[in-house]
């Protein structure tokens, strides 16, 4: 869908008229073209074009007479410019090989150095450099072969003769002929399609010209001649670069001299003559032929071919005229066609710039580069008609996507010329469409329909000389009724034209306008009826004003050198967006991609194609500074989107949402991205136009909750609008089934242009209490106007509510069934179709309406006999114990228990209340009947003792005065209950014996022992078993010697003193000293251990994490790198055991639950020389304070009692070792805890911007290290507080 437009255009006159050869300094970009020898003369000259400053300079020239008396005048065959050496190469056909090299640095003053560098006596037809410059071809005009280095020094030398045509493995089985056809009946359905009708025997053209032709592959691996075998064919050899024939070509007749290599790919380009008719041939490198295509009304008789060094252009040189051609989806077209007042000698392409171009006449060297262009029409609504214009040859192909998506090479329409097309424009509202020949400028009106392309229509042209024709460079829209027609004058200076076309009077008018020197205009689809040029040397853009008529500067700016660019106009503010050619995309001076394909621009967004094969949009803004560029993530971001493989832009339709893209073949293909879709429905939805935003929606699967919740306040506001526009209740019905909660204008569908709103801008007053239910509240207020017409949406909005309000909805249907049966069925019919149908039955069960149960039951693929009985076993009950038995058979127990209250069957009220254990309901019902009351407390309390929840039976028994169960239940409770037990144990009836009161106390003092309730053990001892001195042991294990001392006090019991108290002291101060000398151990051996594992892990902490292998050696088969799931998530071996994890992971993790549990064990452990060693060691540090600091009150109430009992020495050794074992806990807190939290290492991001995510035995570690990197503080312990007495 591409057209060639000239970009560039340069010529100078030559001071003779005999220019023989050109080509390309590839370094400088400059032309060096040679002049003579002639007939008349034989010095032969070289000069330099500069084509950016359009001036000349001679470089040498010199005397080069005939070698031999029968030629008249010597001739150039070749002429090649070495770049790094500044050197140029001539070849004449006398045998002579030049070389010129100029001057470089300081010495640019002196004069050119000429050197002949040898002769071949027998004289040169051909010779051609490689493209990597380091051989040379020569072909002698005794058909020998040679090859030379880059030194001249021959490589090979192989003589081309008739015995080479062997090498081709074609034979001719006589298919052509006469007696081998066969021509009886279904003799053309029964032909081989594979086999010609003729085979070519090599017949030479009419206008054999006996030249040879050298053409190189674009790698310079081998190299292709076109020569005439002495007497056979023309055929073309093929040789690697080492001098080795590699195949010929099959017999072709009417083959001619032309031959070109395609660069990229492995066919050669020939010419065929057929009669009148003159193909492109293409060859394979084995000399097979490979299709062609026919030069449409061509009947030159000297024919060349050249590629382009990208393969995109084949430029065809037909007797002085110059066409250029393209090929996509295997159509050739003819895009350009160069003619200058004489005729074309020579061409010559740029070895580095694809579309840079030189040519020469006898007189003249022009320079030309081209672009490649689309001719798309305006991309503004409500004209973006999708329109391309493709030029080809004497036919404009128009294709208007909006209307018929037509692939090329075909299109929708075509408009003929008399000549070839050489330029077309589309005017800025796509009202008009300016086409120019070689013969006139034809103006067409766009006549459209219902917004959709209908036919153009011609209007009106202005005829052309064909010298005027030739200095027409580009044509532009600068508004919906004014063109530019740029010229190209004297002295290379374009003169810009004001052409206004009305096309309601067919009148065209041009305004001769004024020169200007260096200015290309280029045409812009933009929302301004203003067009832009830009000055090629400076880079400065100015704005045409057709109104005014004048040209005024603008503010937008640009890169130089561009050869794609725009000027696109944002809130009044003018921003220059361009592409270079090495795929740089700019807006302003700014950046925005470096590997940028193609680019468009619309009223939104600067949307563009990567090399990454991801269209991408930028949201416009009035600042290049401010757009954002979306990253490679086509995934997560909106304004990302992957395409098929080297897709490139064609046009963009805003109103349509869509854009299409052409593929490397040609092929086209029309997508939907999401930022175009969603953009067109948040704009539909500002303009309240519900109904087609509704459209798209359902159209692109885009969430129906977008209508809502990009503008909730007013949607809510326009509820009647929306329902008015989108009509069907289907289509109603799919809006509200599509409901949720989540804001998905928040989530899915986040504008990226603009700031996130607040939740509370986002969210309306009438929303706070549920998105969905407001919204089908809304709906049902406006439908509620016309309940008839709208029933099945109501229904659907009831049911579509959450919870769903299928209650409302069934008592519509059953104010339905007394108003309209008719209408009841039709509801029913549409609510079973929402909601599962025994659901359904189940609600409408639990309405107690029977005639709608059975009305739905009816709807229901249920047998009859299912139902029937039962709803007709409900009529026959009364209502009450009705409602009973529905409530218990849909389950709703607590319902039903009531029922059965108002039924006043207490019986059976407690049988289905232990039934279903609804004791608490029970209870609840009946707070305020005594009697009932303790009943259903008795069964409560059987119900608890049953669930061994005694201490709760034991209380209701107790309410219940029943103390026997209730001691029962307190002395299954255990030791915390043991004073409930007693009293309820004395005061039961019938009483118990002593003896089994003794051995209850007996048990219960047991019991309180072993839980360490030493206090309560000793009550009991003392109160109920009257064993004083057992009491004074269970004190003294306690550490209370005070109640010790005053019990035997108490009970006049001094000799316990020293046979009970005194020991339980002094076995108390053992146990105490034992337990510090243990901590003291444990902390001596710990905390330095601690220590030891920081240092390490600080000096070497791959050896620390990884572990350290014994031997210094890795084994072979383990690699030293990150692990493959540690690279692919981009994370180093500090981010995996130490970096934050990213939001996106890459893959989960080999290891399962299992490992991970193992792993979870191994922490738990803490085994020596783990990784979890240091984390459990900190623990153990950490409760063995905490148990040093319980201890405090034990502690301090053994030194008093070693005091009271007269052993001070006792009592400051044990307060001194206690005072030391804080003092050490205080100091190994402060080592171990106030570490401080480690610098946080820069997280790695992968190869697709993702980080590791752990799993598994994985994920322990990390939570162990994280856990290790928090701050803790260090556990906080008392100091004990010392006894004045003891010093």
């Amino acid at each position: 869908m591409h057209n060639l437009k000239p970009i560039r255009y340069a010529t100078i006159d030559a001071v003779s008229e005999d220019i023989t050869k050109l080509c390309w300094d590839p370094a400088e970009s400059n032309v060096v073209f040679s002049s003579g020898p002639s007939e008349t003369s034989a010095t032969v000259s070289l000069t330099r074009m500069n084509v950016k400053a359009k001036t000349k300079e001679l470089i040498t020239s010199w005397e080069a007479p005939p070698p031999t008396p029968d030629l008249s005048y010597d001739s150039i065959v070749d002429l090649h410019h070495l770049s790094d050496t500044a050197t140029t190469c001539v070849v004449f056909a006398g045998g002579d090989i030049v070389t010129v090299q100029e001057p470089s640095g300081s010495s640019t003053d002196a004069p050119a150095s000429l050197e002949i560098i040898g002769s071949l006596d027998v004289g040169i037809s051909a010779a051609c450099w490689s493209p990597d410059e380091e051989i040379l071809v020569i072909v002698s005009k005794k058909n020998t072969v040679s090859f030379m280095g880059r030194d001249f020094s021959l490589l090979a030398e192989l003589p081309m003769t008739a015995d080479d045509l062997s090498l081709s493995k074609h034979v001719s089985v006589g298919w052509g002929k006469k007696e081998t056809q066969f021509e009886g009946r279904g003799a053309k359905a029964l032909r081989d399609p594979t086999i010609p009708l003729k085979v070519d025997q090599g017949q030479p053209s009419p206008y054999e010209d006996g030249v040879t032709t050298i053409t190189w592959h674009g790698d310079a691996t081998c190299v292709a001649i076109n020569a005439v075998v002495d007497g056979s064919r023309r055929a073309i050899r093929v040789y690697t670069r080492d001098g080795m024939l590699d195949g010929v070509s099959e017999p072709v007749d009417g083959l001619e001299s032309a031959l070109s290599w395609r660069p990229s790919g492995n066919l050669i380009a020939g010419v065929q003559r057929t009669g009148h008719d003159i193909k492109v041939v293409f060859f394979e490198r084995n000399g097979l032929r490979h299709g062609d295509f026919m030069l449409r009304d061509c009947t030159a008789q000297n024919v060349r071919l050249h590629w382009n060094c990208d393969s995109t252009v084949l430029a065809v040189h037909a007797d002085g005229e110059l066409q250029l051609w393209t090929m996509g989806n295997y159509h050739w077209y003819l895009k350009q066609v160069f003619s200058s007042k004489r005729p074309i000698r020579q061409i010559s392409w740029h070895s580095e710039k694809p579309l840079m171009l030189s040519m020469a006449s006898s007189s003249a060297v022009y320079a030309i580069e081209y672009a490649f262009t689309i001719a798309r029409g305006s991309l503004t609504p409500p004209k973006d008609l999708g329109a391309v214009a493709v030029i080809d040859g004497t036919s404009l192909l128009v294709t208007p996507f909006a209307s018929a998506n037509v692939p090329p090479p075909m299109a929708l329409l075509t408009l003929p010329a008399k000549s070839p097309i050489s330029h077309v424009a589309f005017s800025s509202n796509n009202s008009v469409l300016a086409v120019i020949n070689s013969s006139a400028i034809k103006f067409y009106v766009i006549k459209t329909k219902n917004g959709k392309f209908a036919a153009a229509l011609s209007i009106a042209k202005i005829e052309l000389s064909a010298q005027l024709w030739q200095t027409i460079i580009d044509i532009s829209p600068v508004g919906p009724r004014h063109f530019i027609l740029t010229e190209v004058g004297e002295e290379n200076s374009p003169s810009l034209n004001l052409i206004t076309v009305d096309p309601s009077s067919k009148n065209v008018d041009v305004i001769k306008g004024m020169k200007l020197e260096d200015i290309s205009p280029v045409a812009l689809g933009i929302p301004s009826n203003n067009g832009f040029l830009r000055v090629e040397g400076s880079g400065n853009i100015f704005r045409i004003d057709t109104e005014l008529g004048c040209i005024i500067p603008s503010m937008a700016v640009l890169p130089n050198n561009l050869p794609n660019w725009a000027v696109v106009t944002v809130n009044g503010s003018e921003i220059g967006v361009g592409l270079s050619r090495n795929g740089v995309l700019y807006a302003g001076k700014r950046v925005l991609a470096k590997n940028c394909t193609s680019f468009l621009i619309t009223p939104n967004h600067i949307v563009f194609t990567t090399s990454a094969h991801l269209v991408k949009f930028v949201h416009l803004t009035e600042t290049a500074e401010a757009m954002e560029v979306p990253a490679d993530d086509p995934e997560v971001d909106e304004r990302c989107r992957n395409i098929e493989r080297g897709g490139k832009l064609v046009t963009a339709m805003p109103t349509q949402m869509c854009i299409v893209l052409q593929m490397p073949r040609g092929n086209l293909e029309t997508i939907y991205p999401r930022a175009m879709v969603v953009e067109g429905i948040r704009q539909l939805i500002d303009q309240n136009e519900y109904g087609q935003a509704f459209g798209h929606c359902r159209t692109h699967r885009v969430d129906m909750n977008l209508l809502f919740d990009h503008q909730p306040k007013q949607f809510l506001s326009n509820v009647n609008l929306f329902l008015e526009q989108v009509k069907t209740a289907a289509s109603i019905d799919l809006f509200l089934s599509s409901l949720k909660e989540e804001n998905v204008a928040q989530t899915m569908y986040r504008d990226t242009k603009s700031q996130p709103k607040d939740s509370d801008e986002k969210s309306p007053e009438g929303t706070q209490g549920g998105k969905v239910n407001s919204i089908c509240n809304a709906v049902l207020q406006a439908l509620q106007a016309k309940k008839e017409a709208n029933l099945q949406n109501i229904i659907t909005a009831h049911v579509c509510k959450l919870p769903p309000a299928t209650d409302d909805g069934l008592l519509l249907v059953a104010q339905l069934q007394t108003e309209n049966e008719e209408l009841a069925e039709k509801a029913v019919e549409h609510i079973c179709f929402l909601v599962d149908v025994n659901m359904l039955y189940d609600h409408a069960l639990g309405l107690y309406n029977l005639p709608l149960a059975l009305l739905v039951a009816q709807q229901s693929q249920k047998d009859p006999r299912e139902y029937s009985p039962f709803i007709q076993s409900l009529h026959e009950l009364p209502e009450t114990r009705r409602k009973f038995t529905i409530d218990d058979h849909l389950g709703r127990r607590e319902k039903a228990l009531g029922h059965l209250k108002d039924l006043g069957a207490f019986e059976e009220f407690c049988s289905y209340t232990v039934k279903h254990s609804m004791h608490k309901l029970a209870l609840s019902l009946f707070r305020y009947d005594a009697e009932k009351h303790a009943a259903l407390t008795l069964l409560y309390a059987q119900y608890l003792e049953s669930n061994s929840k005694n201490q709760e039976a034991g209380i209701a028994y107790e309410s219940l005065n029943k103390h026997a169960e209730a001691a029962k239940c307190y002395r299954a409770a255990g030791a915390s209950c043991w004073q409930e037990c007693l009293y309820n144990a004395q005061i039961q009836t019938p009483a118990l014996s002593a003896s089994e009161m003794q051995d209850l106390a007996t048990t219960l003092a047991e019991a309180l022992y072993e839980a360490k309730d030493y206090e309560g053990a000793a009550t009991v001892n003392a109160d109920y078993l009257d064993s004083l001195e057992e009491a004074v042991r269970c004190l003294c294990k306690g550490y209370l010697f005070s109640s010790a001392i005053r019990i035997v006090t108490l009970k006049n019991r001094h000799d316990l003193l020293s046979a009970v108290v005194d020991p339980g002291i002094i076995e108390a101060l053992s146990n105490t000293t034992e337990f510090l000398a243990q901590c003291k151990s444990q902390l001596s051996a710990q905390v330095p251990r601690i220590m030891e594992l920081r240092a390490r892990a600080a000096e070497d902490p791959l050896a620390f994490y990884e572990g350290e292998r014994h031997g210094g050696d890795v084994p072979d088969d383990i690699s030293v790198a990150a692990s493959s799931r540690m690279s692919t998530g981009g994370a180093s071996l500090f981010t995996r055991y130490t970096g934050t994890v990213g939001s996106v992971g890459t893959g989960v993790s080999r290891a399962t639950s299992k490992n991970r549990r193992r792993e979870e064990k191994k922490r738990a452990r803490g085994r020596k020389g783990t990784v979890y060693e240091e984390e459990y060691l900190i623990n153990s540090v950490r409760r063995l304070i905490e148990r040093v600091g319980g201890s405090l009150a034990e502690t301090e109430r053994l030194v008093a009692a070693l005091v009271r009992r007269n052993m001070q020495e006792r009592a400051r050794a044990v307060e001194k070792l206690f005072i030391e074992m804080t003092d050490a806990c205080k100091i190994a807190g402060a080592t171990v805890f106030d570490e401080p939290e480690p610098e946080k290492p820069e997280v790695v991001e992968g190869m697709e911007g993702e980080f590791f995510i752990p799993s598994g035995a994985d994920s322990v570690l990390m939570d162990s290290l994280r856990n290790m990197k928090k701050k803790q503080e260090p556990p906080i312990i008392k100091a004990l507080e010392r006894l004045s007495l003891l010093g």
